[in-house]
C-alpha cells in the first residue's frame, strides 16, 4: 500500500523513488544478479550468502555456493536467431490493427499544424515551483503499462509538479470555471474547450531520463508552448519534436511577472527565426498587462516541425 515501508532489491539501474511500485516509502536497492537472486531464495534481506546458511526442504542446513563463470565465452559470443523481417517495398497497403478497447495500446494521430496565428490569451495549466524532472511530468511506476496507449499515459501529466499558487502537487485552477482539479483533467477541460494552454517552469525543466511522454503528453492535450528559466537539453529537444514551443526568459526574473492565473499570448509567431526574441504579452487579474521577451534555440528545421505540427508531420510533408 503506498506509505507503506518497504524494501526492493534490483538488478536494473531505476532505483529512485516510486519508479517500481509508485510508492514513496519503498527503499529501492541496486545490486549484482547474483546477491538479487540469494536474497531472492533467503527471502531476507539481512541474508549473507558467504556466511548464513539456508534450511532445504528435508531439513537440513545448507549454504549456496559462490557464483562462477568465465570472464569471457571461449567460444565468443552466439549472434542468436536472426529474426529481423525487413519492411515490404510498398507500406502504403500496410494496416496496423489495434483493438479499440485496449487500455495499452492505441494508435497515434497526428497533432494539429500550426494555423499561422499568434497563440492568444492562454490560460497557464501550472506555474511549476523549484525542481520538475520528467519524472515530475511523466511519472514511471504504475504508469509504464500504459506507454503504448498516449491518452491514458496523459492522465499522469505534470502530476508530480508543485503547484506554485498553493504548494501543492496536482492542484490546480481551472481558469475558465474557477474550480481545481488535477492537472490533466484541468488539461483534458480546456481541449475540450479548444483553448490552448502554456506551463511555466523553473530552472532545468525536465532533467532526468529521456522521457519521451513527457513532450508527447502535454502536445496531446493542448499545450502549446512551455516557458521556463532553462531547460534541460534532451526535453527541450523532445519538445520541439512535437510541435511545441520551449520558450525561456531572456530575463529569468520574468518569472516572478507571471502568475498561475495570467493569461499569455505569444506574439509576431509569424516572424519566428533562428535566433528571434519572441514578444510575449502577460494579463493579470488586476487588468494589468505586461511584455516580457522570450528566447529559443529552433534552427530553421526545428521551426518547420512547429510550423507543420511535430517532426513526424514535416517527415510525412517532405515525402510527398
Amino acid at each position: 500500500k503506498k506509505g507503506e515501508k518497504n524494501t526492493i532489491v534490483t538488478s536494473y539501474n531505476r532505483n529512485f523513488t516510486g519508479r517500481n511500485d509508485a510508492n514513496p516509502a519503498t527503499h529501492a536497492f541496486v545490486t549484482s544478479p547474483e546477491l538479487v537472486t540469494a536474497l531472492a531464495i533467503a527471502g531476507d534481506l539481512g541474508f549473507n550468502p558467504e556466511t548464513d546458511e539456508l534450511t532445504g526442504a528435508d531439513g537440513k542446513k545448507f549454504k549456496l555456493q559462490a557464483p562462477f563463470g568465465d570472464e569471457l565465452p571461449a567460444k565468443g559470443f552466439d549472434p542468436g536467431q536472426d529474426t529481423y523481417q525487413g519492411p515490404p517495398a510498398d507500406g502504403s497497403s500496410v494496416n496496423v490493427k489495434v483493438s479499440p478497447e485496449s487500455k495499452r495500446l492505441q494508435l497515434l494521430t497526428p497533432f494539429d499544424k500550426w494555423d499561422g496565428q499568434d497563440l492568444k490569451d492562454m490560460p497557464v495549466l501550472i506555474k511549476a515551483k523549484g525542481k520538475c524532472t520528467t519524472d515530475h511530468i511523466s511519472a514511471a511506476g504504475q504508469w509504464l503499462k500504459y506507454r503504448g496507449h498516449l491518452d491514458n499515459i496523459s492522465n499522469n501529466l505534470l502530476i508530480g509538479a508543485v503547484n506554485s499558487e498553493n504548494g501543492e502537487i496536482n492542484k490546480v485552477k481551472n481558469q475558465l470555471t474557477g474550480e481545481y482539479g488535477g492537472v490533466p483533467d484541468v488539461a483534458r477541460q480546456y481541449k475540450a474547450k479548444k483553448t490552448p494552454w502554456v506551463v511555466v517552469g523553473d530552472e532545468n525543466y525536465g532533467e532526468g531520463s529521456s522521457r519521451e511522454h513527457a513532450a508527447l503528453e502535454p502536445r496531446h492535450l493542448g499545450g502549446r508552448a512551455i516557458i521556463v528559466k532553462s531547460f534541460a537539453r534532451i526535453h527541450e529537444t523532445n519538445l520541439k519534436k512535437q510541435g511545441m514551443l520551449p520558450l525561456t526568459f531572456a530575463n529569468s526574473a520574468d518569472y516572478d511577472k507571471i502568475q498561475p492565473s495570467s493569461r499569455i499570448s505569444l506574439l509576431n509567431l509569424k516572424e519566428l527565426k533562428p535566433g528571434s526574441v519572441l514578444t510575449c504579452e502577460v494579463k493579470n487579474d488586476d487588468g494589468s498587462t505586461v511584455k516580457i521577451q522570450l528566447n529559443h534555440t529552433m534552427n530553421a528545421g526545428q521551426i518547420e516541425w512547429f510550423h507543420s505540427g511535430s517532426a513526424l508531420n514535416r517527415m510525412k510533408e517532405l515525402k510527398k
